[in-house]
């Protein structure tokens, strides 16, 4: 059977500051590269639906329209959500995040629930960590990413996913600890190196679980 891959996302998924385009396109060579070595016996189709600034009900509102159009007759669908960092901005003039850690799980729940419509194997990708370039964005006076806030949401969003029996990729506390700076382009978005490491752990993943 063949593969539908959609990856709903925000900028970090449609590619943004990546001179190869960015993660998801990274991983849709690697898939094209075994079509084609596979002398086209199977084919892994890999979508990427992320659109720059999305928050979770963004992507609430196109989910299933956006999923509809790329059903196939005989394919099967695997949902990847790499979305939330938006959700977590910091906003000065509210004093709190621009959606709350409730209303966040509870549009990630209804996500999946949209998504178990279409597909058995639903992915949640976490997001990496920001540096002090974006607090304050110098894009967008009076709100900023905190990684404090980050960390938070990447909780709810492993709950989520728990409790709803889903598949979770850990990005967050993977690099933390580490030089993530040196992965991020503007303090939020990644750069070819970030977007590199990013692919090769889902890669991994979706390999290891044979999902690819």
């Amino acid at each position: 059977m063949d593969k539908h891959i959609l990856v709903f996302g925000a900028s970090t998924t449609y590619g943004a500051w990546d001179s190869e385009g960015g993660w998801v396109a990274r991983l849709r060579k690697f898939l094209d590269e075994k079509t084609i070595s596979s002398n086209y016996k199977r084919e892994n189709l890999i979508y990427n639906l992320g659109v720059s600034g999305d928050k979770t009900e963004d992507v609430l509102k196109r989910f299933e329209p956006e999923t509809k159009a790329r059903l196939g007759r005989n394919n099967e669908i695997i949902v990847i959500f790499h979305v939330g960092i938006n959700d977590t901005i910091f906003n000065e003039k509210l004093n709190t995040t621009e959606v709350s850690p409730e209303q966040f799980g509870k549009n990630f729940k209804l996500l999946i629930d949209k998504a178990k419509k279409y597909s058995k194997k639903i992915i949640l990708v976490s997001y990496m960590p920001v540096d002090k370039r974006v607090d304050p964005m110098p894009w967008a006076t009076g709100r900023s990413y905190k990684n404090e806030f980050v960390g938070e949401f990447d909780k709810v969003m492993a709950s989520v996913s728990k409790n709803e029996g889903v598949r979770f990729i850990e990005v967050f506390k993977r690099f933390i600890d580490g030089d993530y700076s040196s992965l991020l382009a503007d303090g939020v978005h990644m750069n070819d190196e970030g977007h590199k490491k990013l692919y090769e752990l889902v890669r991994d993943y979706l390999l290891k679980e044979k999902i690819i």
